[in-house]
């Protein structure tokens, strides 16, 4: 990867994955200048903590061998740990990314999130809602961290942005682009990689525009 700064502006994809992330870094057109995994959760905090902890407090899944007693204060508290150390590790992790990359770093492609109760109680005591709330928290701390350093947010759907991303350029279909940019960096290129690079393509295609993180209709 050349070292030498360019005045590019790049963008980043991210696939998300538990409390950590895949970010893949491309320049206008499709170079890759940047391939790295980032854990955005201090050691030893739990990484589903509204789907595991917040489920026993409200009685789901008591029967699992995995569940242990926890007050719904408790799980709730847990949630706020959790989500204050996503902050501060997408902080970090964004933070050494763009110091990194030879190139300045003008936006961010994050899957959308589905439209959630507004609590962390709603949505613990939420069924479907609890499912997905820990994705979710990581998501849009990404987001927050990104803002803070001024990169514009596009939330990518993750059914279209292969589309999207051969749309951007010019080809039918990007796999096969894809594959060459994971041959020219060896392994880890598995699927979370994959996508990654396919938003950050679809993003290329937009402008900047005001982040809007809410899709009704998200799964």
């Amino acid at each position: 990867m050349a070292r030498g700064r360019t005045q590019r502006a790049a963008t980043v994809g991210v696939a998300e994955h538990g409390s950590s992330a895949v970010l893949v870094t491309l320049a206008p057109g499709g170079e890759l200048l940047d391939r790295r995994r980032v854990d955005l959760t201090d050691p030893g905090l739990p990484t589903h903590p509204h789907h595991h902890e917040g489920s026993w407090a409200v009685g789901r899944y008591l029967d699992s061998p995995w569940a242990r007693p926890i007050s719904l204060a408790d799980a709730v508290g847990l949630v706020e740990r959790v989500r204050a150390s996503a902050v501060r590790g997408a902080r970090a992790g964004l933070e050494a990314l763009a110091a990194a990359v030879p190139a300045p770093i003008a936006s961010i492609a994050i899957r959308v999130c589905p439209a959630l109760p507004p609590t962390t109680e709603e949505r613990i005591a939420d069924n479907r809602a609890q499912t997905v709330a820990d994705s979710v928290m990581y998501r849009e701390a990404l987001a927050a961290a990104a803002e803070a350093r001024g990169w514009s947010v596009h939330w990518y759907d993750s059914e279209r942005v292969f589309r999207e991303a051969a749309a951007t350029l010019g080809l039918e279909d990007v796999d096969a682009f894809l594959r060459a940019m994971g041959r020219s960096v060896g392994p880890p290129w598995q699927a979370k990689h994959k996508l990654a690079a396919a938003a950050a393509l679809a993003a290329q295609a937009f402008s900047p525009r005001p982040a809007r993180k809410v899709d009704p209709n998200a799964p």
